[in-house]
C-alpha cells in the first residue's frame, strides 16, 4: 500500500517515485521517470514530465506544467498557474528534445502566480519572484524580482518578508532576522 495519497481522477506512471506524505490531487499526471520526494502537496491539474526532481516538501499550485529539465529542490513554493519551459526556440515540426536545458529552483525560493520562467536560468536558495514575472536569467539567493522581464527590487528574508537595510545590514520586521550584503551577495548574517 502507497504511503502517499493520490486522488483517483489523477495518473501516476508505473516507475514515477513519489515520497511518503506526499498529496497529488485532482486531475494530475505525473510521468515516469520522475521523482517527487517525501512530504510534498501537488495540486490540482498538474503535470510532471519525465526525468523531473522534486525535493523533499515543495509545493505545487493548481495548473502547473513542470516539463523535462526542471529541478526543484527541497521547501519550494510554485503559485497557481507558473510556467516552465524547456527550449528557447520551440517549433512544432522540428524535434528539440536533445536541446533541453535545465532549470533549477533553489531551496526555499518561492515563484508567484502566473510567473513564467525561461529554460536554463537558476533562482537561488530563498528567492521571491512576483507573481506573473517574466523570469529570463539567473535570480541570485534571497533576491526579490519581479516585472517583465523580472528585475531585482530589494532582497527576501528567508521567511519571505522584504528585508529594510541599513548599510550592508538587512533586517526583517516579521522574524527578526538580519543579512549581510557583500560584494553583491546576501546571506543570514550569522553564516557570513
Amino acid at each position: 500500500m502507497a504511503d502517499y495519497y493520490v486522488h483517483p481522477t489523477s495518473v501516476v506512471d508505473e516507475g514515477a517515485e513519489i515520497g511518503a506524505n506526499t498529496r497529488i490531487w485532482h486531475f494530475c499526471h505525473i510521468s515516469a521517470p520522475s521523482r517527487i520526494g517525501p512530504d510534498c502537496t501537488i495540486g490540482q491539474n498538474v503535470f510532471v514530465a519525465q526525468n523531473v526532481l522534486v525535493g523533499r516538501n515543495v509545493k505545487i499550485q493548481n495548473n502547473v506544467s513542470v516539463y523535462e529539465g526542471v529541478i526543484l529542490e527541497d521547501d519550494v513554493f510554485c503559485g497557481p498557474s507558473v510556467v516552465f519551459t524547456n527550449v528557447m526556440n520551440p517549433r512544432s515540426f522540428v524535434s528539440r528534445r536533445e536541446e533541453y536545458r535545465t532549470t533549477l529552483v533553489r531551496r526555499g525560493a518561492t515563484i508567484g502566480a502566473n510567473a513564467t520562467v525561461v529554460c536554463g536560468v537558476t533562482i537561488g536558495r530563498y528567492a521571491f519572484v512576483g507573481a506573473g514575472s517574466v523570469v529570463t536569467r539567473d535570480v541570485g539567493d534571497y533576491a526579490r524580482v519581479y516585472g517583465n522581464p523580472a528585475r531585482q527590487h530589494g532582497w527576501a528574508c528567508r521567511c519571505g518578508e522584504k528585508l529594510e537595510f541599513a548599510g550592508e545590514l538587512g533586517s526583517c520586521g516579521r522574524c527578526g532576522s538580519t543579512y549581510e550584503l557583500s560584494n553583491s551577495l546576501l546571506g543570514p548574517k550569522d553564516e557570513r
